[in-house]
């Protein structure tokens, strides 16, 4: 019997460091991946793919900022649908391609995501993630001043817009994500962690300027979807202990309890292999498998013969 697995793609899924951020390399980028998943497909499990879109929105957003005097520019929730829908767009059609290639007759669609996240979470008294172009600190100041950003120095590089990333509350729509994989149809979702939204006093929703860590994200639709197993993507084969020392080692198959052992030691660095630990640690802790590896290798990691696997 196949499973049903939640696929977090990494931003290198999309375009790789130092590469010209041109609609052509994206999407030959997105095929290479797709191809991958198609390789899943075949193998008779059903797949929901949710990716990153850091880069793209980074480039919306500076598209804003040069246009500004001649196109009014959008907030940052509406440029995050609008990375979304242009990814998802490119997914859908390569996994369509490499479907038809591999013999297989799946429905794939990609869904507009929004996600719910709590207008008092803590995220929002202490914004922290780096958004779109650097600035100088007086171009910075300037822009804090005038559009009431609150703005950082960003590794000695440069000032940045940063705005909140706060935890996802539920993926909106993850009933009927269920649904249609319920019956074989492969569904893009939640991309870039999902259009970012608060629930109201009235019960509508509204937009909020934030940026949800698409790990995150990818656990909570893992765990609304009902989803079997949840595979998070990234740039390595392997999670390791001791990064960088000596006695560096590769994690392969681990229980959860080794697992939180690593992440109490203080293993995993926040801003590389923390949320993705995290995401994985919570959903073996549903009962699911979780999965850490490379692209390359995801199909390998299926059959349980590669990457990092905790159950």
């Amino acid at each position: 019997m196949g499973e049903k697995v939640v696929i977090a793609l990494g931003g290198n899924a999309i375009l790789q460091p130092k590469q010209a951020a041109t609609y052509e390399n994206q999407l030959e980028n997105v095929r290479k991946s797709t191809e991958i998943i198609a390789r899943i497909v075949k193998n008779g499990h059903s797949v929901i793919v949710t990716h990153g879109n850091g880069p793209q929105v980074g480039n919306i957003l500076r598209q804003n900022e040069e246009a500004k005097d001649v196109v009014p520019p959008f907030p940052l929730d509406v440029c995050s649908a609008e990375s979304q829908g242009f990814i998802g767009y490119m997914m859908d059609q390569t996994l369509k391609n490499e479907l038809h290639k591999a013999g297989q007759t799946n429905e794939v669609v990609s869904i507009l995501t929004q996600t719910e996240v709590d207008k008092n979470d803590p995220a929002f008294e202490n914004p922290s993630k780096p958004i779109g172009v650097f600035y100088s600190e007086e171009e910075a100041n300037k822009l804090a001043e005038e559009k009431g950003w609150i703005v950082k120095e960003d590794a000695g590089r440069g000032y940045r817009r940063v705005v909140a990333s706060p935890y996802p509350k539920s993926i909106l729509g993850s009933e009927t994500i269920k649904k249609l994989t319920d019956v074989g149809t492969i569904v893009i979702a939640s991309g870039g962690g999902g259009v970012p939204v608060i629930k109201k006093e009235n019960g509508t929703y509204k937009g909020i300027e934030a940026v949800i860590d698409k790990d995150r994200s990818g656990f909570k639709l893992a765990e609304e979807a009902k989803a079997d197993t949840l595979m998070i993507l990234t740039d390595v084969q392997n999670v390791f202990v001791n990064y960088g020392k000596p006695d560096q080692k590769a994690l392969g198959a681990i229980s959860l309890a080794e697992a939180k052992q690593y992440e109490k030691e203080g293993q995993f660095s926040a801003g590389s292999m923390g949320p993705k630990m995290e995401a994985a640690i919570k959903f073996a802790e549903l009962g699911g498998r979780a999965i850490i590896c490379s692209l390359d290798q995801a199909d390998l990691a299926m059959e349980g013969k590669a990457g990092t696997q905790i159950s």
